[in-house]
């Protein structure tokens, strides 16, 4: 069995005071930063700890935030290159650079 883990099982939540999206898995917090920039999001750092890595746990992080950017008609500046690199590979997303 794959220890991959689907976006539906992972609880994403938006901590607004840190600016970022976390969520915490076996006593483990992996997270996406931002900041709020002229009404675009800088997402600038993706952290996943090396316990979780490889499990989509980065991936599952980065959609949940560029869909939370969709939804409030936000653009996006991909400082992070996991971001970039997410979006190049995920066309529905490239309209929001």
């Amino acid at each position: 069995m794959s220890s991959h883990i689907s976006k539906s099982n992972l609880n994403i939540i938006h901590n607004k005071p840190a600016k970022r999206f976390e969520t915490s898995i076996e006593g483990q917090t992996g997270y996406i930063s931002y900041q709020d920039r002229d009404g675009k999001l800088v997402y600038d750092h993706t952290i996943v700890p090396q316990q979780l890595g490889g499990r989509g746990v980065g991936s599952a992080l980065v959609k949940h935030a560029l869909d939370y950017a969709q939804e409030q008609d936000k653009k996006v500046i991909p400082q992070c290159s996991f971001v970039s690199s997410y979006i190049h590979k995920h066309p529905e997303y490239q309209n929001l650079l």
